[in-house]
């Protein structure tokens, strides 16, 4: 088995994004690996931005909600100490731009959280199920808890 080159974290700055980048900084420092992150919009307008457009970091914005989520993915990147030119903020379907951007940039892992909670998404998540079953690289899907999961567990305990 070859060693990973490159990690590819995708974050969603939910609460567990600093459990899954983690688990990505360990993965990078043990193979060596150059570490990179991506974060999909989805959930914010974009007047007048087609999907799959790459959005500018280190440009301010007129749109709050755009400068907000710059400043979050920089915020991430700072924390795990990654250069500038590893990031990617892009306006898209998660899945898509993911895979996209994986393949361009060959990267050898690509590492998810996954809260899995509908359909196939159940076992996954539907990013993580959508990257894994289309990604030419391997896939870690990182198993979050979620608060149901979590009380569960607490009253069988």
């Amino acid at each position: 088995m070859a060693d990973y080159q490159h990690i590819l974290l995708a974050v969603d700055f939910s609460d567990e994004d600093t459990y899954v980048a983690r688990k990505a900084e360990r993965l990078a420092t043990f193979f060596n690996a150059k570490l990179s992150v991506i974060h999909i919009l989805d959930n914010i307008p974009m007047p007048d931005t087609a999907y799959g457009t790459e959005i500018p970091l280190y440009s301010d914005s007129p749109y709050e909600l755009l400068q907000i989520e710059k400043n979050k993915l920089i915020h991430t990147a700072n924390q795990l100490t990654i250069d500038p030119t590893n990031l990617w903020l892009i306006w898209g379907k998660p899945e898509i731009e993911i895979i996209r951007i994986a393949n361009r940039e060959d990267i050898d892992l690509i590492v998810v959280g996954s809260h899995g909670r509908h359909g196939l998404a159940l076992l996954l998540g539907s990013t993580a199920s959508g990257v894994l079953h289309h990604a030419q690289c391997d896939v870690l899907a990182v198993r979050l808890q979620d608060e149901w999961a979590e009380s569960t567990i607490l009253a069988y305990s």
